[in-house]
């Protein structure tokens, strides 16, 4: 009969070992220690934070690669900040700073005044105003490009005489369309010193009475549009309620009409006569 002693219960990590490494049993019970390293590292392989990969060492750069930032890096990246940020307000600024925002309100009110709600469809009434605001625009723009723009890309004078000469031309044209009691208002709600001249007022006044007097304008114009459309369903209201016909809407009637009527009387031509004079 095998001695007990001799006789060792393996456990099945201790199996592992035993296709890799030879195992033999000395008396007593006691095994190698070669193969308790290996179970060691068996175990120290399966935990968890053997498993979780260690941060990327970020490659040194050479330390004369690295040296003290100039002003002038500092200047120019702040300007292409400046010049990102400006480049994302340019929707913004073209509808709020020019004409655009009076004709595509006058081009909405139109739309409602004939009845139709889908015709013509958003995109042309933006495109058409875009092309009108173009035209109204076309001016200022060359004043900018003559004043601003060919001196500053032939380097004869620097950024801030570049952006103080575009800003000439632009306020001119927001002033001249701009209500002095507008004006007064964000003079006064700004606290800021009374200036000698409209053209002192800063763009931060300058650009929030323009939109309303814009928008004051839009209105007045479209309710002159809105007139003799009006009219027109008013005739033809009051000659089916004479009629009897009750159930009929004055707007199936009166739609033909009004299309009719604008169409006989050139409405797209004096329309747009009429906003582009309007700015004049």
């Amino acid at each position: 009969m095998r001695r007990v002693s001799e006789v060792v219960f393996q456990p099945c990590i201790c199996g592992a070992a035993d296709a890799l490494l030879p195992v033999r049993v000395e008396p007593g019970g006691r095994i190698r220690t070669c193969r308790w390293l290996f179970i060691v590292v068996m175990l120290l392989s399966l935990s968890p934070a053997a498993h979780a990969q260690a941060p990327p060492m970020m490659p040194k750069l050479p330390a004369d690669m690295i040296g003290p930032a100039e002003p002038d890096d500092l200047v120019l990246a702040l300007r292409i900040v400046i010049g990102l940020a400006v480049l994302s307000l340019a929707p913004a600024l073209l509808m709020m700073v020019t004409s655009f925002t009076r004709i595509v309100i006058v081009l909405g009110f139109l739309r409602q005044a004939l009845g139709i709600q889908q015709t013509p469809p958003n995109t042309v009434l933006v495109g058409m105003a875009l092309f009108l605001t173009f035209f109204i625009m076309q001016p200022v723009w060359q004043a900018i490009n003559t004043d601003a723009i060919a001196p500053y890309m032939a380097g004869e004078i620097n950024y801030q005489a570049a952006m103080e000469a575009a800003g000439g031309p632009l306020r001119s044209f927001m002033l001249r369309q701009t209500r002095d009691k507008d004006l007064a208002l964000f003079v006064k709600m700004s606290a800021a010193p009374r200036p000698d001249s409209p053209e002192q007022l800063p763009f931060y006044i300058t650009m929030p009475a323009f939109v309303i007097s814009e928008l004051k304008s839009a209105f007045q114009l479209a309710f002159v549009i809105y007139i003799p459309f009006l009219v027109v369903d008013i005739v033809v209201a009051s000659s089916l309620m004479s009629m009897g016909m009750f159930m009929l809407p004055p707007v199936m009637i009166s739609l033909p009409f009004k299309i009719l009527l604008f169409v006989m009387i050139d409405g797209w031509h004096l329309l747009v006569k009429s906003v582009i004079l309007s700015f004049h």
